[in-house]
């Protein structure tokens, strides 16, 4: 038996334990740690969670009821969300503010309601909400502006025509929205002949001289022969994308070889030869390439009125609504169209 204990006062014995004390120590901190963090994450993840969803109906409506924030503190709320494209939430504040604020901004709420569902894209109940704004103010240009454009987009042109009627009255510039309306008008009229669109278009153009990139793109898409006819070498630059696109079979050489900046641009395509150089770099740069480099032109489009750029053309701004603001900008990209041409060809 004193053996055994002998055993018990051996150094190595000691430090053995004293490391499988430290083990364990070490082991039991670090799970502990690692479940203190866990749930630290979780407390985080609880608290964000909050912001981001909003508080059901019946809870969102006693907030703006117990008056913890301002009115104008809900609407600024409601805005950024807005702004930052989450309308069901601008649109759930907008609601309940309606029901329970006050009644001096009760218009006001009610147009950046019927505001937020125009940009969601419930038309309906946009044009709801302004025919009962203007029901009871009549005389509120904001109001006929987004129900114009919501006739636009519904495609009821002749309405939206009318809605210019009270605009004039209050003394807005119209010219362009009336042209613009009836030019769709127009173009969406499936009982006109394609031929007497032209003619309607033409007249419309030599008679206003507006809307020349809406005009033209139609022209050069059902009858380049009457587009190059009635072509206004002016507006060759505003119109560099469509004039790029048309048919080499298509092109009036007679008005290319009157106008430099055509001769530009379509030595730099490769169909003519009547340009050295351009003071436009990406012309410049493909009119001096090799004619087997495998570039082209790519093009976006500005607004010049917000200054905001799209992807593709644009005759009404989407975002500050403004007619015939665009604005082409050309830069050099790979010729794809062609990669593509040499593919099919090498399997025939």
């Amino acid at each position: 038996m004193n053996t055994f204990f002998i055993e018990f006062r051996d150094p190595l014995f000691g430090i053995i334990i004293f490391f499988v004390l430290v083990f364990i120590i070490a082991f039991f901190s670090y799970w502990l740690a690692r479940f203190r963090t866990k749930e630290d994450h979780r407390h985080l993840d609880r608290f964000l969670r909050q912001f981001r969803s909003l508080p059901s109906k019946s809870e969102l409506k006693v907030l703006i009821t117990k008056g913890e924030l301002s009115e104008k503190s809900w609407l600024l709320l409601a805005h950024s969300y807005f702004k930052n494209g989450d309308f069901e939430k601008s649109i759930e504040i907008y609601n309940e503010l309606l029901k329970v604020g006050s009644k001096e901004n009760y218009r006001d709420t009610l147009f950046l309601l019927g505001r937020t569902y125009f940009k969601a894209g419930f038309l309906e109940r946009a044009k709801e909400i302004f025919l009962k704004i203007l029901q009871n103010n009549p005389r509120t240009p904001q109001a006929l502006h987004y129900l114009l454009l919501v006739y636009e987009h519904m495609r009821e042109y002749g309405l939206a025509l009318d809605v210019l009627e009270p605009l004039d009255e209050l003394h807005k510039d119209i010219k362009s929205d009336r042209a613009y309306l009836k030019i769709l008008a127009l173009l969406n009229d499936q009982d006109i002949s394609i031929d007497e669109k032209v003619q309607r278009l033409i007249e419309t153009y030599k008679n206003h001289h507006q809307l020349t990139y809406m005009v033209f793109e139609y022209l050069f898409r059902t009858n380049p022969t009457l587009a190059w006819e009635n072509f206004d070498s002016s507006k060759s630059e505003l119109l560099t994308d469509i004039l790029w696109q048309v048919d080499k079979k298509d092109l009036n050489l007679d008005i290319i070889t009157q106008n430099g900046y055509l001769r530009e641009l379509y030595t730099a395509r490769g169909d003519v030869n009547m340009a050295e150089n351009s003071s436009i770099f990406e012309l410049d740069v493909l009119i001096n390439l090799n004619k087997n480099v495998n570039a082209t032109l790519s093009f976006e489009y500005i607004c010049s009125n917000c200054k905001v750029v799209y992807p593709f053309a644009f005759n009404r701004c989407s975002s500050c609504h403004a007619i015939d603001t665009s604005r082409v900008e050309m830069s050099l990209s790979k010729n794809y169209h062609r990669d593509f041409s040499e593919e099919n060809n090498s399997f025939q």
